[in-house]
């Protein structure tokens, strides 16, 4: 037999429109007066531009054009930008990041070099020159100032005026920006926060004193000099990170600080208008969280009597406890604030008193909470299901009683807004697409309108339960559109099996490149195992202390269930597949058990986990020097001499993630051992945006697939 012919035009489509991804509208903030603001690119280019949808009338208005001001120029990022859209995974430019005033009236768009302040009400445009860098700018609640950070200090700069400088960070030390594992690990982003009468800056302080640096080379660019970055290795010294508050008009610092030694990580800050300014910090160990409460009198907050710090609540957890969660979430009022637990065996939420107090649980967990998403008219709205394939809207009345299921129930609900008795959903459809709109506070639905290009199918994917050990676990099954009953067809596994992330969905547009691989003669299978979210407490942390043995056993089992229900899985003729966790996974199946893989493509994989960033590999597997047999066991490096089987490596060699040097000391290991695996090597970062890169991946692997896995057989 001979393979299929590619669907070349279709590989061609999903490269150009970065998986048909861009397009789509993304809401970044509602205002008093009923309007959504959202970005969107174009259906086959990545600058993004600002629009607004008004809820009272469903028109919508451009904002801001990114290429009405920049033209065809790429901006000028600069490696601190580069990196922190690096953390949050955004791919696009142009409008990236938008602030509003607490009225609504005031939008900042940075732009380019310049700082761009929309009023809403007029349309005048004001471009505001930072004089330099601008790092991280944010908009004063009142819409008078925008601060940023240049060069490790805060700067705030007014409209009309020249930036004035209000810190001065001594050597080694940072100001007003998050560290890397803050950024890429605990879900903070910001390193300042304005108060609510904008007259005081809360920023972070961070000593990376005691940091190793790295320092990322881009050897296709031999010109350029490498980049350094503050990276601490699990087991090595965190940064120390605390706060500080400075007045806009300027005068010396005032220091807040905890105890550190307890709780080293910053998760988050709040500081709402109703309500004390909030930190929720946790241990190094992360076993233990603790809420926060900082009484800041705001005019007065650089006096060292304004700033009293008590603990509101503490949670401990003998393996760890998950804190990015949406709360904790003050009330608008400030009567009290929200908080979700898992200390029940899955996620609930509570309502607490302004002093920490439970007053009463919300949910059960049964309903499959997720996220709590906002408050809104004496409820409280979150993300849940007690089917993980299918999350839903729901609205929590905050008095006690039933939940109420919000939205249509067309599709996961994958994102969610409410604010101002607006809420704006963007889910995924199981009948393929996807839907963004915004529900108005008169009950009428508009559409975020999409221009995003639509795959030219619809998968055949379908989801399916086996039980394994008791337990049901989802998967996903796509077969070839010319799907033969009568053959039999090799299987790929694709896959990520590591904390953070699902990817059995019941929208089906997520499965398009499934397709592609399916209809290039393989039936592509996918499952999700213990140590993956929305399945309750114990399934998450059955991987504690050792991040392979569990997930590859039940990734095999669930293969293997699959295949003994549907024949025409050929098992002797398994390859498996995935990127970054799953490009680690990937690696570690085909050493450890090569009786069930044939072959595997393994994209930017961990393959040593002492090399990876401590707030994440120390939550699961402790430090190094702790769990030691742990981190030998999950280590490819360990196992590389056990290669039997054909390994494509790929990786991005400016990953400042999963850094080159994973993939590196796998290679050597494979060297000394007498063993050989191909390598890939690209000129990216961790995310490989870049359409003609993802076009040659997925060439590539399917070719290697075709290449060891063989035809599919009568």
């Amino acid at each position: 037999m001979t393979w299929p012919t590619l669907d070349a035009q279709l590989l061609a489509d999903s490269a150009a429109t970065f998986n048909f991804r861009l397009g789509l509208p993304t809401p970044l903030a509602i205002t008093p007066d009923g309007a959504v603001l959202f970005r969107r690119t174009p259906p086959r280019e990545f600058a993004a531009d600002l629009y607004s949808l008004d809820t009272r009338t469903g028109v919508v208005t451009t904002l801001l054009s990114a290429h009405a001001i920049l033209g065809s120029a790429d901006e000028a990022l600069s490696d601190a930008e580069k990196a922190r859209r690096e953390r949050k995974r955004t791919a696009t430019r142009g409008v990236v990041d938008i602030d509003v005033s607490e009225d609504g009236r005031t939008v900042l768009v940075p732009l380019g070099a310049l700082l761009y302040l929309i009023d809403r009400t007029t349309g005048v445009r004001l471009a505001v020159d930072p004089h330099g860098e601008a790092f991280d700018p944010h908009l004063s609640p009142d819409g008078k100032h925008v601060a940023f950070v240049r060069d490790g200090d805060l700067y705030v700069v007014t409209p009309g005026s020249a930036p004035q400088k209000l810190t001065a960070h001594p050597e080694g030390f940072e100001y007003g920006v998050a560290e890397f594992v803050a950024q890429e690990e605990l879900g903070r982003r910001r390193g300042f926060w304005w108060s609510p009468d904008s007259a005081v800056l809360a920023f972070q302080r961070t000593d990376a004193r005691p940091v190793d640096t790295l320092y990322v080379a881009d050897a296709r660019h031999p010109e350029k000099v490498p980049v350094p970055f503050k990276y601490p290795a699990a087991g090595r010294p965190n940064a120390v990170v605390d706060l500080g508050f400075v007045a806009i008009t300027g005068g010396a610092p005032r220091w807040l600080t905890w105890d550190l030694a307890a709780y080293g990580y910053l998760n988050d800050v709040a500081w709402p208008a109703h309500g004390p300014l909030t930190l929720t910090v946790s241990s190094r160990t992360q076993t233990d969280v603790a809420v926060l409460a900082v009484d800041v009198r705001s005019h007065d907050a650089t006096h060292a009597d304004a700033l009293a710090v008590h603990a509101l609540l503490t949670e401990h957890d003998d393996a760890w406890v998950n804190v990015n969660s949406g709360a904790p979430r003050w009330l608008p009022d400030g009567s009290g604030f929200l908080w979700m637990t898992e200390s029940r065996g899955a996620w609930t939420l509570e309502l607490r008193a302004p002093d920490g107090t439970l007053v009463r649980q919300l949910t059960q967990p049964e309903l499959g909470l997720e996220r709590l998403v906002g408050v809104e008219a004496g409820a409280a709205i979150v993300t849940g299901s007690p089917d993980p394939t299918a999350s839903e809207l729901w609205r929590i009345p905050l008095a006690g009683g039933a939940p109420e299921q919000l939205g249509d129930g067309a599709g996961p609900v994958d994102g969610a807004k409410v604010e101002h008795g607006i809420t704006v959903i963007d889910q995924g459809l199981r009948a393929g697409g996807r839907a963004t709109y915004a529900i108005g506070v008169d009950g009428k639905r508009h559409e975020l309108p999409s221009v995003r290009e639509a795959p030219r199918l619809v998968p055949t994917t379908v989801l399916e339960t086996v039980a394994i050990g008791g337990r049901d676990h989802h998967v996903a099954i796509t077969r070839p559109r010319a799907f033969d009953p009568g053959r039999t067809y090799p299987v790929l596994l694709k896959v990520y099996a590591g904390p953070h992330v699902s990817t059995v969905s019941a929208a089906r547009d997520g499965y398009v490149m499934d397709q592609w691989y399916a209809d290039a003669g393989f039936i592509v299978v996918r499952s999700d195992g213990r140590g993956t979210p929305h399945r309750g407490r114990a399934w998450e942390r059955a991987i504690l202390e050792d991040l392979i043995t569990v997930p590859l056993a039940d990734q095999v089992d669930a293969l293997q269930a699959v295949g003994a229900r549907h024949p025409e899985l050929d098992m002797k003729r398994v390859g498996v597949f995935g990127w970054s966790f799953g490009g680690y996974f990937s690696a570690m199946a085909v050493l450890l058990r090569p009786d069930v893989f044939a072959c595997a493509v393994a994209g930017a994989p961990v393959t040593d986990w002492a090399l990876y960033d401590t707030a994440y590999t120390e939550r699961y597997m402790r430090t190094p020097e702790t769990n030691p047999a742990g981190y030998a066991r999950a280590s490819a490096l360990t196992h590389a001499a056990k290669l039997t089987r054909p390994l494509l490596l790929v990786h991005g060699i400016t990953d400042d993630n999963v850094h080159f040097a994973h993939t590196l000391a796998l290679v050597e290991e494979l060297y000394v051992a007498h063993k050989r695996a191909e390598v890939i090597t690209l000129s990216a970062t961790h995310m490989v945006p870049d359409p003609k890169l993802n076009l040659a991946r997925e060439q590539v692997q399917i070719d290697f697939f075709r290449e060891h896995l063989g035809p599919t057989a009568p």
